[in-house]
């Protein structure tokens, strides 16, 4: 059974159910203190890990992808790495519509495969706490509406690690619709004044095709669905109603019967994400999906600090 992210992990004073957890993060906190990282690089490939430390929905699978694109653009060989989860098809599905993707059980078996077809550049789509691993170049993901939540860490909260953490990696990815990155810059530099800063945004390819003054019923289950549903608001998509599930669901006919009920109850078209969509076994009939992907801002300043890093 999954379950939704809970409320109080995004609410930005403190509450009692994550001063009531906290104990529990000591657990995390020792783990992540007496875990060695291994000092030796991969020999064979260069490598870039997109990961996060907050908790699921901060734009590391599109970033990845956008990322592999730049490098084939550069001409270097790519391919990306993703760990193999029963639970996460929908990811490896959208990676593997237009990139070389190796998704095995253990990462090292994916790198062992990449090494042999000779891929030049591998990217991590994930693997950031992952402390085997030496990676050439490490992004750190954020979604700017969420930041970093109440600032726990789990269970308290949405952190895997705190703040501190950043001084361990190369560059900051901060994901959003536009917003003023101003503060959060601040509060990372206090923690790594040295580190590189790229600002990215949600770009929906084909939201032209929903604005067209009718009303929208959406749904998803994925890590950040505010930030989906603010998108379509940005994007004066009219939407009367919103139905969240938990991440990387997975829909029963019966959710998809319902949901298409409701929608005709309130004369509604449906609209979902691209990953929710790929999640959909059948009866797809009559949904549509928001297509997406990343604008860097500062691209060439990106392309410039991959060259000089890998």
């Amino acid at each position: 059974m999954k379950l939704r992210k809970p409320d109080f992990w995004d609410q930005n004073k403190i509450n009692l159910i994550s001063i009531l957890l906290s104990p529990l993060t000591i657990i995390l906190f020792l783990k992540n203190l007496f875990t060695f990282k291994n000092n030796q690089k991969i020999k064979g490939i260069k490598t870039i890990c997109v990961g996060n430390i907050y908790v699921g929905g901060t734009g590391k699978t599109p970033f990845s992808i956008e990322l592999n694109n730049i490098l084939k653009d550069l001409n270097f060989k790519t391919a990306i790495i993703k760990k193999f989860y029963e639970d996460q098809i929908d990811e490896q599905k959208l990676i593997n519509n237009s990139n070389k993707l190796y998704c095995e059980s253990k990462r090292v078996d994916s790198i062992k495969k990449a090494i042999k077809d000779k891929i030049e550049i591998a990217i991590f789509d994930d693997g950031l706490q992952d402390k085997n691993l030496n990676y050439n170049i490490t992004f750190v993901c954020f979604n700017i509406q969420n930041w970093i939540g109440n600032g726990f860490l789990l269970p308290a909260g949405p952190l895997r690690e705190n703040l501190r953490s950043l001084k361990n990696y190369s560059a900051i990815i901060l994901t959003g619709n536009g917003e003023n990155t101003k503060e959060i810059r601040k509060q990372i530099k206090k923690y790594n004044p040295k580190i590189n800063i790229f600002d990215s945004i949600y770009n929906p390819i084909n939201i032209k095709k929903f604005r067209n003054n009718k009303n929208y019923l959406i749904f998803s289950g994925i890590g950040n669905p505010k930030t989906f549903e603010r998108t379509l608001n940005l994007n004066k998509v009219n939407v009367v109603k919103s139905i969240v599930f938990p991440d990387h669901y997975e829909y029963t006919d019966k959710d998809i019967k319902e949901i298409k009920q409701l929608a005709k109850k309130l004369k509604t078209k449906i609209l979902t994400t691209e990953k929710d969509f790929m999640r959909i076994k059948k009866n797809k009939q009559g949904i549509d999906f928001l297509k997406i992907n990343l604008h860097i801002k500062n691209k060439k300043n990106l392309i410039n600090f991959i060259k000089k890093n890998i």
